[in-house]
């Protein structure tokens, strides 16, 4: 597995070895003693799986309180997937990566707590599957608004369409408005 470094600090890319023949492919996408050995976590409680259609965009969430740190992959489809940096103590406060994750390319991301986490689907469906470092709590769950004009996501949108998104996530706060962290 290789450990990429991104432009926020904690933030990472992983690129697991894939070994592929004619019947198909093998990897690891997790392994403890390779995961500590980057300074990653390796206790998760929670794993989710969500399918989505083109054009969705999910999030932007985190956790107020039991903060998460997620580590999200494809396994069928493209997104690109966001964190936005919302400690404010840090020196990439308000700043986001994007990253291109897809069934084909294998990667990973990992989003440490303190970040806002969303994606936007760019194949005809997708399917995401993310470990949690701590258990889904709604009543500490926020929302950053997805197109905040402080942040300024590059979010590449399909034909330049709106996309589409649920209730909750048209109540996104802006970061200004936000609760962040300390």
């Amino acid at each position: 597995m290789k450990f990429l470094d991104t432009s926020l600090p904690g933030v990472k890319i992983i690129e697991p070895v894939v070994y592929g023949d004619p019947r198909g492919f093998f990897m690891e996408t997790f392994q403890a003693l390779r995961f500590a050995e980057a300074g990653l976590p390796t206790e998760f409680v929670q794993d989710n799986h969500s399918g989505s259609q083109r054009g969705i965009l999910r999030g932007l969430h985190y956790q107020i309180r039991q903060t998460q740190g997620k580590l999200v992959r494809v396994v069928r489809g493209e997104i690109f997937d966001v964190a936005v940096d919302l400690r404010r103590s840090s020196a990439s406060f308000g700043k986001w990566e994007g990253v291109i994750l897809s069934a084909k390319n294998h990667r990973q991301l990992w989003i440490p707590p303190g970040f806002a986490h969303g994606f936007y689907v760019l194949s005809d469906w997708a399917e995401v599957v993310y470990k949690t470092t701590d258990y889904y709590a709604p009543q500490w769950e926020r929302t950053l608004l997805w197109n905040d004009p402080q942040v300024g996501i590059g979010w590449p949108l399909i034909g330049g369409a709106a996309p589409r998104i649920s209730e909750k996530d048209e109540q996104g706060k802006t970061l200004k408005d936000a609760q962040v962290f300390p």
